[in-house]
Formats: C-alpha cells, sequence, structure tokens
C-alpha cells in the first residue's frame, strides 16, 4: 500500500510516518520504479503500535526500546513491565506537579481581589520566588522533565503561603 493508505489504515499522518522513518523508528519503506514507498500490513502495524505507545505518552526514545522488544519474541517481559511502570512514575510524578500549579493558581486567585486596583497578588506571584525555595526544587526537576513539564511548570508547588507557592524564574536570570 502507498504512504496515504498507510496513513489512513494506521492514523499517523502522512508526515509522521515519513519522520519515523528519517529517524529510524520505522525501516524505510520499499519503493516502486517511480519512486512511491509501499508499506507492508507489518509497517502499519508497527505504525498502530507507536500511535499507540505515542497516546499513552510514551517518548520517542522508550517507543524505539518498546519496538524492539514487541519485535524481540525472545524477550523478558520483565524489561517491558520495567519500561512501564518507569513511565508511570513520570505520569505520576506529572499529575503531583499540575496539581501544585493548579494549587498554586487558586492561592494566587484566591488572594487577588480581582477589581480595579493595579496590585495583583498574581502577577507578583508569578514575578518573584525565593530562592530558598528555587533551590529546594531541584531533586523533582529531572523526573518532571522526563515527564514532559518544563522545571518552570514544577516550580509551583506547595501552599504554605505566598512565598512558598511562587513560580521559579527561567535558569540564568536574575
Amino acid at each position: 500500500m502507498n504512504i496515504g493508505d498507510a496513513a489512513k489504515a494506521s492514523g499517523v499522518s502522512v508526515k509522521m510516518i515519513r519522520h519515523y522513518e528519517a529517524i529510524g523508528l520505522l525501516p524505510a519503506a520499499t519503493r516502486t520504479e517511480s519512486g512511491y514507498r509501499v508499506y507492508r500490513p507489518e509497517d502499519v502495524h508497527a505504525l498502530r503500535f507507536i500511535r499507540n505507545a505515542r497516546d499513552l505518552g510514551f517518548p520517542l526514545a522508550e517507543i524505539e526500546e518498546l519496538l524492539g522488544l514487541w519485535r524481540d519474541r525472545a524477550r523478558a517481559s520483565a524489561e517491558v513491565k520495567r519500561l512501564a511502570l518507569a513511565h508511570v512514575a513520570a505520569i505520576d510524578e506529572k499529575v503531583k506537579a499540575l496539581q501544585a500549579m493548579g494549587d498554586t493558581l487558586r492561592h494566587l486567585a484566591a488572594a487577588c481581589h480581582g477589581d480595579h486596583r493595579p496590585d495583583c497578588p498574581i502577577l507578583e506571584g508569578i514575578s518573584e520566588r525565593p530562592a530558598a525555595k528555587h533551590a529546594q526544587r531541584g531533586r523533582g526537576t529531572e523526573a518532571l522533565r522526563h515527564a514532559g513539564i518544563s522545571s518552570h511548570a514544577a516550580a509551583a508547588g506547595g501552599s504554605a503561603g505566598r512565598d512558598a507557592v511562587r513560580p521559579a524564574r527561567p535558569r540564568g536570570t536574575a
């Protein structure tokens, strides 16, 4: 089947199929004499696998590893389980960070009068964060980055007072 048919059958766009081929996630398709790509049913199955893994939030590097395990009939399921549970842990970290962001915004919004006055605790909270709180957040930053959350988004932590909920400044700024 051609690339358009493979896209329809797999639910993956033509552009992404080309991208997956370019990065080696999907083997390069065979070509007709006129240069058109030809996909086999196995290729479409792999594309569906990739799409489903992406829908579950797996990053491409882990999808590559999962594809290798999926294709290896002699694989140990323990390795697949390890990858899945590591991804669940990353998702849990992301959920915690998102919850903290929501808590921060609720706290800041509650402190805002929302009237004609120019003073705004929301803007103040976004613009500053105490250095002590900024230093404390370093431990979970890598896990959050793995989960797809920037350190700035992850900085929205706690509700122990206005200073404790201010987001961090980007690194390298005063």
